[in-house]
């Protein structure tokens, strides 16, 4: 029974497609196309979307290139320079310091050998002017003989006690001369005054005398090693 129900169900469906064929649309609807006009001049540029803006210009056409970055100035000197000089500067500093050091040495040696030199020159110094007032007392004591009682025929004894007296007085002298210590009596050669060496203890006119020269000496003076460590003292010629 049910073939034969499904053979009248099919045969009924073929006729039916028959009778009936199945038309197509005659025309196929798509929704319009849009088309954009090819620019004429420049060149064609693309660009890729993403998600990512951390790359996207802020400002300017948004087709131009990124603009370059700039240089960085450094806000400080180079470190390694900076060291060179302070080197350098500390190098300055401690040859300035040699220099000083060798010239304050130097000074030092100069005047280390002035003081040592001076030292073993005036050492006698307090001695000699001590000594200088021993010497005025033999000179006054062979001044005080007469030049008639040692010409011949005279006081033989006192002929030889001034000879005596006078030979003391150059070995004396002589012995002072070796360190140092010489008489000098600006009176004999009518040297000019000096106040340096001399001692003026009075001043009268002298006809023949230039003045400020030394005509008499009342006391020779005396140097120890070129310093006066007596003056002489002198008459001094005052014309005018």
């Amino acid at each position: 029974m049910i073939p034969r129900s499904l053979l009248r169900h099919s045969s009924a469906i073929r006729s039916a497609l028959r009778s009936h064929p199945p038309t197509l649309p005659s025309r196929l609807h798509l929704p319009p196309t849009r088309i954009f006009p090819v620019p004429t001049s420049g060149a064609f540029t693309s660009r890729s979307y993403s998600s990512d803006t951390s790359h996207e210009p802020t400002t300017g056409d948004p087709a131009s290139p990124a603009a370059p970055e700039a240089e960085t100035v450094p806000t400080s000197e180079d470190p390694l320079k900076k060291e060179v000089d302070a080197k350098n500067q500390e190098i300055i500093d401690l040859k300035d310091k040699y220099l000083r050091s060798v010239a304050d040495f130097r000074n030092l040696q100069e005047r280390t050998k002035r003081d040592v030199a001076a030292a073993r020159d005036f050492a006698i110094s307090r001695f000699a002017k001590d000594l200088v007032d021993s010497v005025d007392n033999l000179d006054r004591a062979l001044g005080t003989v007469p030049a008639e009682k040692l010409a011949d025929g005279g006081n033989a004894d006192l002929k030889n006690l001034y000879d005596g007296l006078k030979m003391t007085e150059r070995i004396l002298m002589q012995t002072l001369g070796k360190h140092g210590l010489e008489r000098f009596d600006p009176g004999e050669k009518g040297e000019r005054f000096d106040p340096n060496r001399h001692e003026a203890t009075f001043m009268t006119k002298v006809e023949g005398k230039d003045d400020g020269s030394v005509f008499m000496t009342q006391q020779t003076g005396f140097s120890l090693n070129g310093r006066v460590i007596r003056a002489a003292k002198v008459g001094v010629v005052k014309n005018t």
